[in-house]
């Protein structure tokens, strides 16, 4: 009994040169430029070019506020997340942060939570290039046959979202290869996507009409909050950054940069592009599907539609990217620690990159993709991220009072405040979420625990 609650909460150093062996290593081959990238890539892609629309049909163009509720929350975590990842730069992120400050049982919950983030996260963005990638081609005239257009019962006829699916197997296979060789197609991606951002700004401006924004809270301010819950979505992205941190080659000076920095370029990009959404036209008309394509089209520019709905899915595509990157590496990282199968953290030979989780994970994200609506999906995601973002905030919190000593290569700002208000936010965002998102995430919750006590058991784990 001793051995099995000593292995429950038996923690790992903080010492940042604790890392893995050498055979069990990711290759260190991101530098400052990459993280950035990675992380602008993550961000900005089906949060604001889809999810969005569903957001200004629960806020109206209360959307403008809720999109500065849900990034103020993430500034809150994403300071925690940086002096965390300077301090325990390893593969795993909140999983590897867990481990470390609160114990192995813990570790799992957050790494099988994790799972869930990015699994979910990954689904919705493919979801969400599929409404673009039909948008585009009804503007050629053409389309899909409805049985493979959308999940079921989403409407009459559908049986399966086929692209969502081939999208998602396509960069599964892509991800195989070299961590570094992704990192530099997500910089093209991303430059694309920022000129297309850029494309919707200036060209959508002209037809803002600022009586379009009143009343700034036609659903009451409730909806501010309900809808931060959902766009919070928009914002994912700087913890995958973290995920990548054993791969950077100097990870606790670029990867606080990283975090930081993408974020905050992004939060103003939201902000401007919202006020953009809700002005060219009456909140009621916003499509929820693919908004910013319909806009143009509904002010009569359909050469421009086509031009953002090729740039959404470019964005979108860097977003799948990454959250397909980020998940199996949960996966390897658990699976380093003995919580999984050693097969689990099997490094290709050539690649030095997790090939057999990536190709598992990209297998299940392309069945939940194809089956599931958009608007669920992104509830899973979110509520998944925001436990993941309280239990990183307290873990900063507990650190400052335990640790106060250790060495910190970034340290957040008035730290225990920041922590408390982050871990109260990320609170009150879960809270503010439907029920039916709860007793998913408690379903899942409880799933993990079993695999985890059954896999202990039969590993021998808690008697070795």
């Amino acid at each position: 009994m001793q051995t099995f609650c000593r292995r429950l909460f038996a923690k790992k150093p903080v010492a940042p040169d604790a890392g893995p062996p050498k055979d069990a290593a990711l290759s260190r081959s991101l530098g400052r430029l990459d993280l950035m990238v990675i992380g602008v890539a993550q961000i900005i892609g089906a949060g604001i070019f889809v999810i969005s629309g569903v957001g200004v049909k629960i806020a109206g163009p209360g959307i403008i506020l809720s999109f500065l509720v849900a990034g103020g929350a993430c500034t809150l975590a994403a300071l925690c997340y940086a002096e965390l990842a300077s301090m325990i730069p390893r593969a795993g992120s909140a999983y590897s942060y867990a481990y470390t400050i609160f114990g192995e049982l813990l570790a799992w919950i957050i790494g099988w939570d994790l799972i869930l983030e990015y699994g979910m996260g990954a689904s919705t963005v493919a979801a969400g290039w599929s409404f673009y990638f039909q948008d585009l081609l009804r503007g050629f005239g053409l389309s899909i046959p409805l049985w493979a257009s959308g999940p079921p019962l989403s409407l009459p006829g559908r049986i399966i979202n086929l692209p969502a699916a081939l999208v998602v197997m396509g960069f599964t296979v892509l991800l195989v290869f070299r961590t570094r060789l992704n990192a530099l197609i997500a910089m093209g991606i991303v430059a694309v996507k920022l000129l297309v951002i850029a494309f919707i700004l200036l060209l959508g401006a002209g037809f803002v009409r600022p009586h379009n924004w009143l009343p700034l809270m036609p659903h009451g301010g409730w909806s501010i909050i309900q809808a931060s819950s959902l766009v919070f979505f928009a914002f994912l992205g700087f913890d995958v950054i973290a995920i990548t941190a054993e791969e950077s080659r100097h990870p606790a000076r670029d990867v606080p940069f990283g975090i930081i920095g993408s974020l905050a370029l992004c939060s103003l990009i939201y902000l401007i592009v919202a006020m953009v959404l809700v002005g060219m036209v009456p909140y009621g008309e916003v499509n929820p599907d693919a908004p910013f394509s319909t806009l143009f089209r509904q002010v009569g520019l359909f050469w421009a539609a086509d031009v953002v709905a090729v740039g959404a899915m470019i964005g979108i595509t860097s977003v799948l990217y990454m959250l397909l990157l980020a998940q199996p590496r949960v996966l390897f990282a658990m699976a380093r620690d003995g919580l999984l199968p050693r097969w689990v953290a099997g490094i290709h030979p050539r690649y030095q990159t997790p090939h057999r989780m990536t190709l598992l994970c990209g297998i299940i994200v392309a069945l939940v993709a194809s089956l599931t609506p958009v608007e669920k999906l992104a509830y899973m995601c979110n509520i998944g991220t925001l436990f993941a973002f309280f239990l990183v905030c307290t873990g900063v919190l507990v650190l400052r009072f335990t640790r106060p000593t250790l060495p910190r290569p970034f340290s957040c700002p008035a730290g225990k405040l920041v922590s408390s208000l982050g871990a109260l936010v990320s609170l009150g965002l879960m809270l503010s979420m439907p029920a039916s998102s709860w007793w998913r995430l408690g379903l899942w919750l409880v799933a993990g625990l079993l695999i985890y006590f059954l896999y202990g058991w039969y590993s021998k784990r808690f008697t070795a």
